[in-house]
């Protein structure tokens, strides 16, 4: 066996570095706006009685610390992308604010079950007018916020600054994995939060009209499992970012084909994959071969065609024919 040939597909460190101005600035104003509606929201239930109200007051302060969280991840992603500690770019700035308000919300929702159920056991006077209007202004806050966050959740931003690889002769669409997961736990924050104002609103409206007094806290409780079902939501996805379990993503399978159907007889010994931004991936992978004059260039070659490898490591091992 000859000696293995290594050629890194670039050379300089920052493999990913990426900037998304829009998203950062609709994503302080959905901040702003959150924070001055939390504050009315969870005045407004505590002094009118309602826990519906209450509960989504609360929903949106997890949403306010979920929003101020990525902010920051864009600030110090953006502040730190040419920082060469960080080999592969600063996305995982991003998904660690994704992972932390994750479990920030956790909590959040294990405080309102708790006041819910003292509601359900205590109950109290609720101002059902004055909580309403509330209510229906936070709906609109939400929707607001909505329709600043509604256009980068689905985007991914580039900049080919070092060299990276980028191939318009194959494009692979792999879904979620293109996503601005910062921008995305942002959105879907405040989708959760509308859903948890459209519970209180009906909830109010069941009590004014038909008396209906416990649905208030029911609703709180009801609000408080949207709350941790989107929490656990996020935070499968962003320790999936955190922790490299990318091994089955459909890139791997792409890469195993394009090496062992190509047109250069080879043998895949070992092979890893890990993301570094929005869609975009490295991989280091070993393969041996019979052809004397199979050079690493031409397996790189094989796999530019899939533009989402930005970072490409190949290892040829020579065998005997």
């Amino acid at each position: 066996m000859s000696n293995p040939i290594v050629v890194p597909a670039c050379q300089h460190p920052h493999v990913f570095d990426r900037a998304n101005p829009l998203a950062e600035r609709n994503t302080r104003w959905a901040l702003l706006l959150t924070a001055v509606m939390m504050v009315a929201e969870i005045v407004g239930g505590w002094v009118f009685g309602s826990m519906a109200l209450l509960a989504d007051g609360w929903h949106m302060s997890s949403h306010a610390v979920a929003l101020g969280l990525s902010v920051a991840a864009y600030a110090a992603a953006r502040r730190l992308a040419r920082d060469q500690r960080f080999t592969f770019g600063t996305w995982k700035i991003e998904v660690l604010g994704g992972y932390t308000s994750a479990i920030l919300l956790v909590g959040v929702a294990v405080l309102m079950v708790w006041q819910s159920v003292e509601r359900l056991i205590t109950p109290t006077a609720i101002h059902y007018d004055e909580a309403l209007a509330i209510g229906a202004i936070g709906l609109l806050v939400n929707l607001a916020c909505a329709w600043l966050l509604r256009g980068g959740h689905d985007h991914h931003h580039s900049h080919d600054g070092h060299g990276h690889h980028h191939h318009g002769h194959g494009h692979h669409d792999h879904g979620g994995e293109h996503d601005d997961l910062n921008l995305r736990a942002a959105y879907l924050h405040v989708v959760a939060d509308a859903a948890t104002s459209v519970l209180a609103i009906a909830a109010l409206f069941g009590g004014k009209l038909w008396g209906l007094t416990w649905l208030d806290p029911v609703m709180g409780l009801v609000g408080a499992v949207l709350i941790t079902v989107w929490a656990v939501g996020l935070l499968k996805e962003t320790a999936r970012g955190l922790l490299d379990a990318d091994m089955d993503s459909p890139v791997v399978d792409e890469i195993r084909e394009a090496i062992e159907e190509g047109p250069i007889a080879a043998q895949l010994c070992d092979l890893h994959v890990w993301r570094v931004g929005p869609g975009r991936y490295a991989c280091i992978l070993s393969l041996r071969t019979a052809q004397a004059d199979a050079q690493p260039e031409d397996f790189k070659r094989l796999l530019r065609v899939h533009e989402e490898l930005v970072h490409i490591s190949v290892e040829v091992n020579h065998m005997p024919a």
